[in-house]
C-alpha cells in the first residue's frame, strides 16, 4: 500500500450484477472495511426494497454508511463525500483496506475525485414563486420547466417531487447553472488516493434475469407491506427515500393508481432502464478494470484477487 496516500479499493456496477457477495469476499481477503456507496441503503427502515446486506454480512465485514438516515431526512451527496472520505482516513489509518462499493455513480466519483460543489445560498422569493406555480399549474408543469434547462436532473426527478424540482430550479436561477453541472465541477488536483477501481458486470440478458428475480424475492420477501409500513408512519410519498425504484411504485399501487401485475411489471422495467444508465456512467472511467461475473462468483473474486495482491503487494 502506499506510503503516501490512503488506498482505495473501488468496486461498482449495475444493480444486481452481485457486487455485495464479490466485495464481502474481497474483504476477507484483505482486512477490508466497505464503505456503501448506494444512495438508498443510507436508509433506515428501507432493508427489502434497496436489497440491503443481511445481518449476518453486515457482522462478517465492517459495513458503513449503511442504515444510518431517518427515511424522513433529505441527504445530498456533499454529505456523502465528506463522510466517506473521513471514513477513508480513518478506516487506513487503522491498517485495514478502505473499500467504497456500489451503485451510485455521482457518490462515489464525488469521492474519489474530489469534486468540488458549488455553493448557493437559498432564496427564499424563487423558492415562494416556484412552489406557488406549482400549486397553481401543478406539479407536471414545473418539471417540464426543469426538464427544459436542466435534463438530466429531470430525467432523476419524479414530477412529484416537487421539493427536490424546485430546489433544481432554484440552483439554476440563482447560479446559471444546472444542479447537475454544479456537482460536477471537478479541480485538476493530484488524486489523493491510491485507488484502484473494479467494475462488475456480464451480459445483458443474464443481467436483466438477475433483476427479475431479484425484484421477485423482493415482492415474496414483503416490499408491499415494507411500504405500508413506511406510509403508516408517516413518511411522504413525495420525500427523498419514497421516490426510490421499488418504493414509488408501490405507493401509486397502494393509491390505487395501477395494478399488482402492473406494479411489479414497472419496477423490474423501471430497474433494467436503471442499470443501462449505471453501466452508461460507469464505462466512462478509463480507470475501471472490468470483470464478468458470469464466470462464477468462486472466478471473479480469484481474479480481482489477483490484481488486488498485485497493486499492493
Amino acid at each position: 500500500m502506499s506510503a503516501h496516500k490512503p488506498s482505495l479499493l473501488v468496486i461498482v456496477g449495475p444493480t444486481a450484477v452481485g457486487k455485495t457477495a464479490v466485495a464481502l469476499r474481497i474483504a476477507q481477503r484483505f482486512s477490508g472495511e466497505i464503505i456503501s456507496a448506494d444512495s438508498m441503503q443510507i436508509y433506515r427502515l428501507m432493508d427489502i426494497g434497496t436489497a440491503k446486506p443481511g445481518r449476518e454480512e453486515l457482522e462478517d465485514v465492517p459495513h458503513h454508511l449503511v442504515d444510518f438516515i431517518d427515511p424522513g431526512q433529505d441527504f445530498s451527496v456533499q454529505e456523502f463525500q465528506r463522510l466517506a472520505q473521513d471514513l477513508i482516513k480513518d478506516i487506513a489509518n487503522r491498517g485495514r483496506l478502505p473499500m467504497l462499493v456500489g451503485g451510485t455513480g455521482l457518490y462515489i466519483n464525488a469521492v474519489i475525485d474530489d469534486y468540488q460543489f458549488a455553493e448557493t445560498e437559498p432564496d427564499t422569493a424563487i423558492r415562494d414563486h416556484l412552489m406557488g406555480l406549482a400549486e397553481e399549474k401543478g406539479p407536471e408543469a414545473l418539471h417540464d420547466r426543469l426538464a427544459r434547462v436542466d435534463p438530466v436532473t429531470a430525467a432523476k426527478t419524479h414530477p412529484n417531487n416537487v421539493r427536490r424540482v424546485v430546489r433544481a430550479l432554484e440552483v439554476y436561477r440563482t447560479s446559471g447553472t444546472p444542479i447537475s453541472e454544479a456537482a460536477l465541477e471537478t479541480e485538476k488536483t493530484e488524486p489523493q488516493y491510491d485507488c484502484l477501481v473494479i467494475g462488475l458486470t456480464t451480459d445483458r440478458a443474464q443481467l436483466y434475469q438477475r433483476i427479475d428475480k431479484r425484484v421477485d424475492k423482493m415482492i415474496d420477501a414483503g416490499l408491499e407491506d415494507e411500504v405500508r409500513m413506511l406510509l403508516a408512519r408517516g413518511y411522504s410519498a413525495d420525500g427523498q427515500a419514497l421516490q426510490a425504484l421499488g418504493y414509488k411504485e408501490f405507493v401509486d399501487y397502494l393509491q390505487g393508481r395501477v395494478g399488482l401485475e402492473e406494479t411489479i411489471a414497472l419496477i423490474k422495467r423501471g430497474t433494467r432502464r436503471f442499470a443501462k444508465r449505471q453501466l452508461t456512467w460507469f464505462r466512462r472511467d478509463e480507470r475501471t478494470l472490468w470483470f464478468d461475473v458470469g464466470q462464477g462468483l468462486d472466478q471473479v473474486v480469484k481474479d480481482i484477487s489477483t490484481v488486488v495482491a498485485g497493486k499492493w503487494k
